[in-house]
């Protein structure tokens, strides 16, 4: 992605700032640092990385960069392990974010006319809040359900006319069975939905449009970075548009840390360009895409854009010596006829060999259904490379979540 001169020199008053700090966050990591020193992209890339392993020792309150009467909130990480990463917001913070849910829904073609759903979760992690608050700058209609409860989700979405849903992608699914399993869909007036929080294959992202009858949009973020809000995809679909006047995105080689050309798959970090609160530079996200070159994009978005979040680099797991993510498995499926979008992936090992157990949902049965059994284990060994357990059961039978799905169980360890 291209550094502007603009950029570095935000970047350069950005780190002055911090290293400005007594006993601050960076004061000691940045220590040798001279902020006139980096003139260029290069010059950037050669200060550390910061990781969430850094963001958890920071625990509760050493990320602050502003004096604590300026802080007007507090956003956690929804991970459940390990202490929890605490992020400080100034009121402008909490501005500009909202600012950056707007643009996420006037991409999305959401209106001051429409009504939306916010199904997401509020409390301490930011989903919930965001939607709501890029609703109401935009001057649209927030109804702020939150998860759960599915029964006054669906009789708020028909009485309401919720034309907007905001929701992870599992529990979008759930929705849109539900919907269809009631045959109430002529009753609501769904248009559009904006989903996030976890990747989604092709399959899943079918099911959820056609049952819903919408047009779906990614939405990106993460806590460390605002929240979710900071990117979205377009109707061209061709990737997500990030918001770089307010972070700047690199994509590294997660093993070496070193940078790669635009188009090759990596890890992505980021670096906030306004944020007062909690400003982090070079942060490794974990999420694994590539950045979009090809000039402007076909909706006419300016925006530079990444390509659709393959999976993170923790999610990876290591079977018979290859390495596999989610969302290799995601396009594996998608090539097959008769595989619904949910499967389930259980690792064991078993008389010193490893065991990968796939589950996935179909509406066929008996002999038909061992029939796509084994065209699923040979597109497995063909994509995949190596050999797999296929085991398909009924539509609905695997769980569904309110949050997050959890795809790879592995149980060797």
């Amino acid at each position: 992605m291209i550094m502007s001169d603009e950029t570095l020199s935000v970047i350069r008053e950005q780190i002055r700032r911090l290293k400005s700090i007594p006993d601050g966050f960076y004061s000691k990591r940045f220590e040798g640092v001279d902020p006139d020193g980096i003139r260029t992209r290069r010059d950037f890339e050669s200060l550390p990385f910061t990781d969430k392993d850094a963001l958890r020792d920071a625990y509760p309150l050493g990320l602050a960069a502003v004096p604590a009467r300026e802080i007007v909130r507090v956003h956690s990480s929804s991970g459940t392990t390990g202490t929890p990463v605490i992020i400080p917001y100034t009121s402008q913070d909490v501005l500009d974010w909202a600012i950056m849910f707007r643009r996420c829904y006037e991409i999305a073609g959401v209106t001051p006319d429409d009504r939306v759903h916010i199904t997401p979760g509020y409390g301490l992690w930011t989903a919930g809040i965001g939607f709501q608050a890029g609703a109401e700058l935009l001057g649209a209609m927030a109804i702020p359900m939150g998860p759960g409860n599915t029964e006054k989700q669906l009789q708020f979405m028909r009485d309401l006319g919720s034309t907007v849903l905001t929701a992870t992608s599992s529990y979008a699914l759930l929705l849109a069975e539900e919907i269809e399993r009631r045959g109430i869909r002529s009753q609501l007036r769904l248009r559009k939905a904006l989903i996030g929080s976890e990747r989604w294959g092709e399959k899943m992202r079918a099911r959820i449009a056609n049952e819903l009858g919408v047009s779906l949009y990614d939405i990106y973020g993460l806590t460390e970075i605002y929240g979710p809000g900071i990117g979205i995809s377009c109707d061209a679909e061709n990737g997500m548009h990030m918001f770089d006047d307010f972070v700047y995105s690199e994509v590294i080689d997660p093993k070496t840390g070193e940078t790669v050309e635009d188009g090759t798959l990596g890890e992505l970090v980021i670096t906030t360009l306004r944020k007062q609160g909690a400003p982090l530079i070079r942060y490794r996200t974990h999420d694994l895409t590539r950045i979009l070159g090809g000039g402007t994009c076909a909706c006419g978005c300016g925006y530079p854009r990444i390509d659709t979040i393959l999976g993170r680099t923790d999610d990876m797991v290591k079977i018979k010596g290859v390495n596999v993510f989610p969302g290799q498995i995601d396009d594996m499926l998608k090539e097959v006829d008769g595989v619904s979008s949910e499967y389930q992936v259980m690792i064991d090992h078993f008389d010193g060999r490893d065991r990968f157990t796939l589950f996935f949902e179909t509406e066929r049965m008996d002999e038909a259904r061992r029939v796509l059994e084994r065209e699923v284990a040979a597109t497995a060994r063909a994509r995949l490379g190596f050999s797999i357990a296929p085991m398909g059961v009924s539509l609905g039978e695997l769980p569904r979540s309110e949050k997050k799905s959890a795809r790879i169980f592995d149980n060797r360890y």
